[in-house]
């Protein structure tokens, strides 16, 4: 959870990083804490997708085959409209 108390450490860190360097062990705790901010931020970003009725699913490159990616590209041979092809429905979870 991000708290006050947090930010101000990682903005402590920052600032004295930039102004003498930080200690090994002070490193150590400045990633730790970012790490942890941004597992918070990324949990309130899925949240807020799910809440809306949107299910993220799992990354495609458009180079695996399976079923969705599959339905894509037959889908999607000889629709060419001009230089932009139709996206698919699941195009957003590329």
């Amino acid at each position: 959870m991000i708290t006050k108390e947090l930010i101000q450490r990682i903005n402590a860190l920052a600032r004295k990083q930039r102004a003498e360097g930080l200690t090994p062990e002070e490193k150590k705790e400045q990633q730790e804490l970012r790490n942890l901010y941004l597992k918070s931020i990324r949990s309130q970003v899925v949240d807020t997708l799910q809440s809306s009725g949107f299910k993220p699913g799992k990354k495609h490159n458009g180079a695996c085959t399976c079923e969705h990616c599959a339905a894509d590209k037959e889908r999607d041979e000889g629709k060419n409209y001009g230089s932009v092809k139709e996206p698919g429905p699941y195009r957003l979870l590329h």
